[in-house]
């Protein structure tokens, strides 16, 4: 019998993490995929990146518009109350037997209540992690609660999903979904990176995405501005990809534009560069820079330095070939200097990586094709021994 998966993507970067898993399900015959897309994929100041979904051959079962031209608080929990509802809406049509969501975003957490209130079991991916700069730190566990499998990307994070009282028998630890697009994507060259982007890649050459630390006090706008004028102390070549739909980002957004605007000869603003050219331009640049998960799942395992900045990723593992900084311009600028040494180049290309290997998406696939659903709703609390705790 034939089982409806539904995966649901609100975001170019996740959408990234899940483009192995999604062209495996694809593929099984005892599969059915239903892929909703929603948020900001279907948003033209995100860069509409639903065509790009639409051109890797993927059929869309359900899309859920959100209104995100309001990134104040309030305009974010009206974004996450709509979304709530357009969930619920797509699943009462697609009846899916098993619902996958990733991450810790608020999207997912809309998608998250409407299946659960729907009685649909959920498989979550990356929980168990830790962000403790961002409101992300809170709905990743939370999504946890609401889950019934899980496939965390490292050991640590599985014993922190059964510390939250999940069963050890349904969380299996399975590596970083990132790195599968590592292993299968094939690289640009050069030449056609350049002519694509508009910009030649003289060094040092810096890939710079920035979100708002959503937790945090500090004005995002200033916070941005700090790390834009420590990068354009280097005089190099930086790429910025776009914001997130998240509160505070369109003061990141404006100084990410006025700062490319008045740089053209250096600075790209690219609002979103797909998994390839994403990829490709990790490979090629000096340093990958600001405070985006990317720095410390993918560029380790790319073999590129990165400069994590400020609190949001606060609690994850780091490779030996990240650096952390405040987020003030004398520390930016001395983790700058320090990723761009021959010394942490030749430990980056070491490739070490706390977050596994390749093929993640089989190991997932397998687990959701086969496990059975029957009594996964009715969840008991899984206490640790006294030992334990």
């Amino acid at each position: 019998m034939t089982r409806r998966i539904g995966v649901v993507t609100a975001t170019r970067a996740e959408y990234g993490l899940l483009r192995s898993l999604l062209d495996t399900l694809r593929a099984d015959a005892a599969v059915e995929l239903q892929l909703v897309v929603a948020g900001a994929h279907l948003a033209e100041r995100f860069g509409m990146t639903v065509r790009q979904i639409e051109q890797d051959g993927l059929r869309i079962d359900a899309r859920v518009p959100m209104p995100l031209d309001d990134d104040s608080a309030l305009g974010v929990t009206r974004a996450l109350a709509a979304a709530t509802a357009g969930f619920g809406e797509a699943f009462a049509r697609l009846r899916p037997d098993l619902l996958v969501v990733l991450g810790d975003r608020y999207e997912m957490l809309a998608a998250a209540q409407a299946a659960m209130l729907a009685r649909i079991p959920i498989a979550h991916l990356h929980g168990g992690e830790a962000t403790e700069g961002a409101v992300d730190e809170a709905i990743r566990h939370a999504i946890t609660k609401m889950s019934h499998l899980h496939f965390v990307a490292a050991e640590a994070f599985r014993r922190r999903v059964i510390q939250l009282g999940e069963r050890p028998d349904r969380v299996w630890t399975v590596g970083a979904t990132g790195l599968d697009n590592i292993a299968g994507v094939e690289r640009l060259p050069r030449a056609q990176l350049e002519a694509a982007l508009g910009i030649a890649l003289r060094a040092p050459s810096f890939l710079v995405t920035y979100h708002p630390a959503t937790l945090s006090d500090a004005d995002p706008g200033q916070a941005m501005r700090t790390l834009l004028e420590a990068l354009d102390e280097t005089g190099g070549t930086i790429v910025l990809t776009g914001v997130n739909a998240d509160a505070g980002g369109a003061a990141v957004r404006r100084e990410a534009e006025r700062f490319a605007a008045a740089r053209p000869e250096r600075v790209r603003l690219v609002e979103t560069l797909g998994v390839q050219r994403y990829l490709s331009l990790m490979a090629l640049v000096d340093a990958v820079v600001g405070n985006s998960s990317s720095g410390l799942l993918e560029a380790p395992s790319v073999g590129t330095p990165s400069v994590d900045v400020g609190e949001r990723q606060r609690g994850r593992p780091r490779a030996p070939s990240v650096v952390h900084c405040d987020g003030d311009a004398q520390a930016i600028r001395g983790a700058l200097a320090t990723a761009l040494s021959p010394q942490m180049r030749a430990v980056a290309a070491r490739r070490e990586t706390p977050y596994g290997t390749p093929g993640a998406a089989g190991r997932i696939a397998a687990v959701l094709r086969a496990h059975p659903l029957e009594g996964l709703l009715a969840k008991r609390f899984h206490d640790l021994s006294p030992e334990a705790r």
